[in-house]
């Protein structure tokens, strides 16, 4: 169970990938704006006051982006200690804002949207925070953004909340960032089998690849099957993967065929998410909108492609 963990590769110089701007335009516009009826689209990850754009343009960006349902991810107390990077991590380093104003927004437009918690992970009150919001309808933890220990008590202080309340955890795993230490994660896993947990961010998606450096943020190279990421996926059945953002777009544009055959083998693992700051929801300055593109190109069947984009978030967070 444990034979993914491996030495790690030697350092190579750090690589930034700017997917955002890539030439590959997405041919999918909403058919919110044409007024058409279009399949159903759950996208699990946004944020409110993302980059500072208001809630207004929020709800505009998705209703472009064809998402019938988005869950909205909020950031953790402001709190100038090490897990923040004494505070430049607040508000999810994006200027995201917190769980009052995500569940305010929810539950002014229920049909839109849902809403999570978040908070501070090592934060003397974080179990405390969470069961309030998990009380009034959260639907999940997260996006865990902080540096702590991914198998660490502070996570299975949040393990345990939502256990008791059986709602999924999202991380963000970056390394020497966020959530340290994915070779490690399996831990938590095996620790809370009744949790599900939904693995996001450059470190996740970069160990698709067994030969995969921790330092590179956005790989280009070809990628060898069997990397952390994947045989998580496979031996666990309580991890799930978040495909959005530049990270999730990357792990299926750097190798096409790869792409391919990972989205078959995890067909049931895999979740849409937009993470996407832009306030036009659509073409080519859109990452969402070029990740839909992207899944429903590279998906091999219909049914792969109706699962990564709304059935298995359905089931997941049972909307």
């Amino acid at each position: 169970m444990h034979s993914f963990l491996m030495k790690e590769s030697a350092p190579l110089p750090r690589r930034q990938f700017l997917v955002a701007g890539t030439t590959t335009v997405a041919t999918a516009q909403s058919n919110f704006a044409k007024g058409e009826t279009a399949a159903p689209i759950i996208d699990i990850h946004q944020h409110t006051g993302y980059l500072f754009r208001s809630n207004k343009q929020l709800r505009k960006h998705q209703q472009r982006l064809g998402a019938t349902k988005t869950i909205l991810l909020p950031a953790g107390s402001v709190a100038n200690r090490a897990s923040t990077h004494n505070g430049s991590s607040n508000g999810l380093a994006a200027h995201a804002l917190g769980n009052e104003t995500s569940m305010q927004l929810a539950k002014a437009f229920p049909n839109e949207f849902c809403f999570g918690v978040n908070e501070v992970p090592d934060d003397p009150n974080v179990q405390k925070t969470l069961e309030k919001y998990l009380k009034a309808g959260a639907v999940v933890i997260g996006e865990q953004k902080f540096k702590v220990q991914c198998d660490s008590p502070h996570i299975w202080k949040i393990a345990e909340v939502a256990k008791e309340y059986d709602v999924p955890v999202l991380m963000h795993f970056e390394h020497n960032r966020y959530n340290l230490g994915i070779e490690n994660f399996y831990k938590t896993l095996e620790k809370f089998p009744e949790v599900n947990f939904i693995g996001h961010a450059q470190t996740w998606w970069g160990n698709i690849d067994l030969c995969h450096t921790q330092e590179v943020m956005y790989p280009r190279s070809k990628v060898v099957a069997g990397g952390i990421t994947d045989q998580l996926l496979r031996n666990y059945p309580n991890i799930y993967g978040d495909l959005s953002a530049g990270s999730g777009l990357n792990s299926m544009r750097r190798d096409e065929g790869h792409a391919q055959e990972f989205l078959e083998r995890h067909q049931d693992k895999l979740l849409y998410g937009s993470d996407c700051w832009d306030s036009a929801g659509q073409s080519r300055g859109c990452l969402g909108t070029t990740s839909q593109d992207t899944i429903r190109r590279l998906s091999k069947t219909q049914q792969i492609e109706r699962k990564l984009l709304h059935d298995n978030a359905k089931k997941l967070f049972k909307l």
